[in-house]
């Protein structure tokens, strides 16, 4: 279970199974269900996979690998370009960064994400210990760079409280956001942003 080096035929399934997993939930999606939607026999299935958990596993992989490097990107991109004069500025210029980036995922590269939301509880033990890892990291970035707003001022409150509210707010959007609407995801970052910065 290693998305770096997934062959891209087990991308492909694991594409196909996310889908079906938002679709239809995790526990209603058959392996009839996923081997039919794949174009394969049932049977066929498990040359790629051990079991249903190990897709689950694969797609949960998928969405919060492609959520690290989709942060760490943006952040990347922050750096390399001229730093905002404050630290007020930085600061506010790294939460932006990170929520622009956690739209982006959510809503380009929906379905793998949405399924790692939703169905981390149906993970088994031995799932969830080869995951976390790629959870602490996300969840880092934005702990780092939230305790970096609250000492600057930026920001008041608990900075786990913050991080989770922030989150859960970012996470919600997959279920009223719509790209035909009056706002881009970069509106949207930049008012969840502003909304819980304090002014200079």
């Amino acid at each position: 279970m290693n998305v770096a080096t997934a062959s891209p035929r087990r991308k492909e399934l694991v594409r196909i199974a996310a889908r079906l997993f938002v679709e239809e939930g995790f526990d209603r999606t058959t392996v009839r269900m996923l081997a039919q939607e794949m174009g394969i026999k049932s049977g066929s299935l498990f040359h790629h996979f051990a079991d249903k958990q190990e897709i689950l596993c694969a797609v949960i992989e998928e969405g919060m690998f492609s959520a690290l490097a989709i942060a760490r990107e943006h952040l990347a991109r922050l750096e390399a370009g001229s730093a905002p004069a404050s630290r007020h500025q930085q600061a506010r210029e790294r939460l932006l960064a990170l929520a622009r980036a956690h739209l982006e995922t959510l809503l380009t590269d929906r379905n793998a994400h949405v399924v790692a939301l939703y169905e981390w509880r149906r993970l088994e033990q031995a799932s969830r210990e080869h995951l976390v890892h790629l959870r602490d990291e996300y969840e880092a970035l934005w702990r780092d760079a939230i305790e970096v707003a609250v000492a600057a001022g930026l920001l008041k409150g608990d900075a786990l409280l913050l991080r989770q509210f922030m989150l859960g707010a970012l996470n919600w959007s997959v279920r009223w956001y719509r790209p035909e609407g009056e706002r881009s995801p970069d509106e949207l970052a930049e008012a969840l942003v502003d909304s819980l910065c304090r002014l200079p």
